[in-house]
């Protein structure tokens, strides 16, 4: 599956435009991580107990949103783009969304 941020697939032409492709997860922090990121907050530098946890976030949305073009019969997933949304004090969504089309 290719995919791009760009609207064309350099060297390929669309040959059709299947529609919108999405994935998400909702994601919570845990008491866990959020004692380790408490401990970091007072030296400072980087969080990356949450670093970690968006980075699995923005994959498993990632590979929803590549399932359901796949199940479209899609070559290829060009303007991508990632969304992040508050949903409550300790949960966050991830979506990952762009258009699914066919190539020649």
């Amino acid at each position: 599956m290719i995919i791009t941020t760009t609207e064309t697939v350099p060297g390929k032409e669309i040959a059709e435009i299947l529609g919108i492709v999405k994935g998400n997860t909702v994601r919570a922090r845990n008491i866990g991580r959020d004692i380790l990121a408490g401990l970091k907050n007072l030296v400072g530098g980087e969080i990356e107990e949450y670093t970690k946890l968006i980075a699995e976030a923005r994959e498993q949305a990632l590979d929803r949103m590549i399932a359901q073009a796949e199940a479209l019969g899609a070559d290829a997933i060009i303007n991508l783009r990632f969304s992040t949304s508050y949903i409550m004090a300790s949960a966050s969504e991830i979506l990952a969304y762009g258009t699914a089309v066919k190539l020649k």
